[in-house]
């Protein structure tokens, strides 16, 4: 039987990829790779054609059979395929690592950098030759002896906790349900809500209605539950996921992971000399020092903390004026917000839901971006393999109509999906031998699912969320990078890697965006302009509490890794309790063990880099600000930020790409005006 992560394919073969595949290909990828690698350090003479591109080659090859491998992980897990994911991550990691650690290969690398043909070679060629250095020496190729070996086994150890960590959130977060047939148990929640939960109910087998810890379901009840015990009791489940405190099986308390993550990412840093794990993260950051951020974060904080003092202060008035007696806990904030929201603003996601219908959405989404860039987008998913039924393929041509890019779109929650919204690469661009690759991009989702037969209702929250993670994707898939290692969104220093998936959330609140989509699914009237005024008025509304919790997060995030010593649970949780004291006008409850389902920096590549949304909405604000003074769609505006930004991807400085589009260094100010903040 044939082996379609094996075979040449442009796009991947999801209905053949059965678990029991996986390891072997993989196993025979690598060995080739490494057979192919020894034969390239034969040569007495490197080049970039006889060195570089057969690398790319080998590496584009094993990349384009992990990535639906690790997607499907993902987007449709199961026990099997789990189990052959954890298998395949220590055969990765030592390959990997092997690969930075390889002083031939390094040596090949020195000699094209010093060579005469280095100052002939175009730039993203010298970037990615650069890059490459600098990974291997963060890679440990300069380590000798013990260190050199403990250092392998670093990798694979960290690779395969973090595997651990996510399973135990996704097992925590889908073994909590509540069944109820007592429709009074539900009162306030709207229409929608209600229809969603007896769906999930049916999806059992089951009468009346079914929470879940998945987002869509989560915020519904925790928002809009007029039942008290309700909503702290689905608080509690939530803040407590994969902890000690957990409702759930204690086997997923990811406690005892974190301690080991945590503690062999500071070996890994003093082995390789720096005095922290933060310091090595920096490492390829644009930010220069832990103090730096800290700095940063801190002054944001403090810029913040009296508007968030006066927003609690409100919110517990209200909430008094409405009879209720004592100090609000953690599950009436949401609650009390909303309502005090409403009552102020006479918006609600209820009203607006029915404007934003998942194809209105997504068709809109696609006219500004062609409005911007002069891209169009169609469907083209005829006879393309897809994981699922709800999962969309479309195609990118450019004004010359040719392809450019293609995309699968996997919008809404279900089961055995990892929660979250993200964006992942399944092709990357490409050019060898006078053929251009072409990109392919994962975006994924996790939005309220259509009810029946009617469309999908979003609420404007995860309208922002569906453009953010789209200019992820216009990050990899606009590329005009030919080069793999510094196309798209590779070589983009992480902290500013979310400037295009930050700049695209601005046209969820522009009349001339909203007018392209927003208009009610039943009637086709758009947004009234007395609501859109109301949401526009309500955008600011508590953001200097949203602007702390982010802040808290990242604090939480460079403090953690700045501190080598800080390697047990009850260490961790005293970081955190520390920032919060430091940072946040509300307080948390004791249970609460967020730290426990922080995917981001225990499970992704956000560690000692979660900062990076703040760092990088400082660019995406001053670059939008350029569209507020020229025109939001202004096309010469729009191309300058295609060619500054999005065609160069790593392929230089990112501090040269936003210099290039604004003509000179970002300033804070937008990103202060457009949080409300003076």
């Amino acid at each position: 039987m044939t082996n379609p992560l094996l075979e040449p394919h442009e796009l991947p073969a999801f209905s053949r990829i059965t678990p029991d595949i996986v390891q072997p290909a993989i196993e025979r990828l690598i060995a080739d790779n490494r057979a192919t690698i020894d034969e390239l350090l034969k040569q007495s003479d490197f080049s970039w054609n006889s060195l570089i591109e057969p690398l790319e080659l080998i590496n584009d090859r094993l990349d384009k059979a992990w990535s639906p491998v690790r997607h499907l992980n993902s987007v449709k897990s199961s026990d099997a395929l789990r189990a052959a994911y954890n298998a395949c991550l220590p055969l990765l990691a030592e390959y990997s690592t092997d690969l930075s650690q390889n002083r031939e290969l390094y040596a090949a690398y020195r000699s094209l950098a010093g060579s005469p043909d280095y100052a002939n070679f175009n730039a993203a060629q010298r970037k990615a030759i650069d890059d490459s250095l600098k990974h291997f020496r963060l890679g440990g190729v300069e380590l000798e002896g013990d260190d050199r070996t403990r250092y392998q086994e670093l990798q694979k150890e960290l690779s395969e906790l973090q595997s651990r960590f996510e399973n135990n959130l996704l097992d925590a977060t889908q073994a909590w349900q509540y069944h109820t047939e007592d429709e009074d148990e539900l009162a306030g929640l709207p229409e929608y809500a209600r229809l969603m939960l007896r769906q999930l109910a049916e999806q059992k087998d089951l009468p009346g209605y079914r929470i879940t810890l998945d987002m869509p379901c989560y915020l519904a009840v925790i928002t809009h539950a007029e039942n008290r015990e309700l909503r702290q009791a689905i608080y509690e489940a939530y803040v407590t996921r994969a902890s000690d405190c957990g409702i759930t099986d204690k086997s997923y308390d990811n406690a005892p992971i974190m301690e080991e993550i945590v503690a062999k990412r500071q070996e890994k840093a003093r082995i390789l000399g720096f005095s922290s794990y933060a310091e090595l993260s920096l490492e390829t950051k644009m930010a220069t020092s832990v103090d730096e951020v800290a700095g940063f974060l801190e002054d944001l904080a403090a810029r913040s903390r009296a508007a968030a003092e006066a927003e609690v202060a409100e919110r517990q008035a209200f909430a008094e004026s409405l009879g209720f007696d004592g100090d609000l806990e953690a599950w009436d904030y949401a609650y009390y917000s909303e309502r005090l929201k409403q009552h102020r603003y006479r918006i609600s996601d209820e009203q607006l839901k029915p404007y934003f219908a998942d194809r209105r959405v997504v068709a809109g989404l696609f006219e500004i971006v062609h409005r911007l860039y002069g891209v169009r987008i169609e469907r083209a998913d005829d006879d393309v393999d897809r994981w699922d039924d709800a999962v969309g393929f479309f195609r990118i041509t450019n004004t010359a109509d040719e392809t450019i890019g293609h995309f699968y779109l996997d919008l809404y929650a279900r089961e055995n999906k990892r929660g979250g919204a993200w964006m992942d690469e399944c092709v990357n661009r490409f050019r060898i031998d006078g053929k251009t690759q072409l990109p392919v991009a994962y975006l994924t989702c996790n939005l309220t699912p259509p009810i029946g037969d009617e469309p999908a209702l979003f609420t404007h929250d995860e309208v922002i969320t569906l453009f953010h993670e789209f200019g992820h994707g216009l990050h990899h898939m606009l590329t005009r990078v030919d080069v793999p290692d510094v196309a798209g969104i590779n070589g983009v220093e992480w902290d500013a890697v979310e400037l295009p998936s930050q700049f695209m959330e601005n046209y969820c609140w522009e009349r001339e965006a909203l007018d392209l989509f927003a208009r009610h699914y039943e009637s086709g009237e758009p947004l009234p302009d007395e609501l859109f005024d109301r949401m526009r008025a309500a955008r600011n509304f508590q953001s200097a509490l949203r602007m702390l919790r982010q802040i808290e997060f990242a604090l939480f995030d460079i403090r953690l890794h700045e501190d080598p010593e800080i390697t047990s649970a009850a260490r961790i949780q005293a970081v955190l309790d520390a920032v919060r004291a430091q940072v946040s006008v509300v307080a948390t409850p004791p249970i609460n063990r967020f730290q426990n389902g922080f995917s981001h920096i225990f499970a992704g590549g956000y560690a000692a880099g979660y900062y990076s949304y703040k760092w990088a909405e400082v660019l995406s604000a001053d670059a939008f600000a350029a569209f507020e003074e020229e025109g939001i769609f202004n096309p010469e505006t729009g191309k300058r930020f295609l060619s500054c930004v999005l065609e160069q991807g790593g392929s230089r400085p990112a501090i040269e790409s936003f210099r290039c589009f604004r003509g000179r260094d970002p300033e804070i100010d937008a990103l202060l005006r457009h949080s409300g903040i003076s």
